[in-house]
């Protein structure tokens, strides 16, 4: 693996960390974000948002697109907290640590720990917040994926159990008042729940109690898989869903969560993903197409 600074989409300062098959690139000048994960000189699998591109200093936050860190439960202005500023970085074992400075309004430190994890291209994303403040703050790392456009979320369900060998409910799910689940982007199946993005329709989302611990994206050929872990024993944010899927006219969000912290002055909570991703991967329109092409790479 190489780590280099170089320039993209109008910011000058870029680490890049790239092995012979993937790259990740990772501004300096805002963030923490990692702006794009793809194959070397192949599509960027993240959504970008080009007027926003090589920005940096603005009044009000921006989304970009990538893949960014925010601080759950979600509310303004805190979740908000500007990150139109620089980051520090140092190279650790492996890959690279961002470093936010404490905001100004939340009083937490935010780090990205990133990896490459292997010559195939699998990454792991370290999310650390870190109480700066001498009260207590309840807070939970959240990790947001900005996807590009038309293609297709992909969620697994727990395996269905029949009547009468389990009573008890095996599944938690999460809506919003925007959430109308006739709408024609959600599939729900048996196994598997797909979500559309569609460049006509505004904002829906849903959020889960997952314990598969995976979730995934196909568009264009691209797969992307995140991979994380449910805590049994913790609680999380929105009605204790550690999953959110989130899309309107110009995106799609793969989301995860991270515990529900009650972080003492000086204390950290972390939450991971490992991103793994794949290309050539046939268009699913159905549960059984994703079953037939999709879950052999997670799986």
């Amino acid at each position: 693996m190489s780590v280099t600074v170089v320039p993209y989409s109008g910011w000058e300062r870029n680490l890049r960390l790239a092995n012979d098959q993937v790259e990740l690139i990772v501004t300096l000048e805002v963030g923490p974000r990692i702006v794009r994960y793809g194959f070397i000189g192949e599509k960027n699998v993240f959504g970008e948002f080009a007027g926003q591109l090589g920005q940096k200093g603005e009044s009000k936050w921006q989304i970009r697109g990538g893949h960014r860190f925010w601080i759950a439960p979600e509310q303004k202005p805190l979740t908000y907290e500007l990150d139109n500023g620089p980051v520090e970085f140092e190279e650790i074992e492996g890959g690279v640590r961002l470093i936010q400075p404490q905001g100004p309004l939340s009083g937490i430190q935010k780090t990205m720990d990133i990896r490459l994890l292997d010559a195939n291209g699998r990454v792991s994303v370290r999310h650390s917040l870190t109480n700066r403040t001498d009260k207590a703050i309840a807070c939970s790392p959240w990790a947001l994926s900005v996807m590009a456009k038309k293609g297709l979320a992909i969620i697994p369900l727990p395996d269905v159990v029949p009547h009468d060998e389990r009573l008890t409910p095996n599944q938690n799910w999460t809506l919003w008042s925007y959430t109308d689940l006739a709408d024609q982007r959600y599939q729900i199946g048996s196994s598997l729940i797909l979500i559309r993005q569609d460049p006509a329709r505004g904002p829906t989302k849903i959020g889960l109690a997952q314990r598969e611990g995976w979730i995934g994206y196909l568009a264009d050929g691209y797969l992307f898989v995140k991979h994380f872990q449910r805590l049994e024993n913790a609680s999380y944010p929105d009605c204790n869903v550690n999953c959110e899927i989130y899309t309107d006219e110009d995106i799609l969000e793969l989301e995860t969560l991270g515990p529900l912290t009650s972080l003492e002055p000086g204390q950290s909570v972390q939450h991971e993903e490992q991103w793994a991703l794949f290309k050539d991967v046939p268009d699913c329109t159905c549960e059984e197409e994703v079953n037939a092409d999709v879950l052999p790479y997670v799986m």
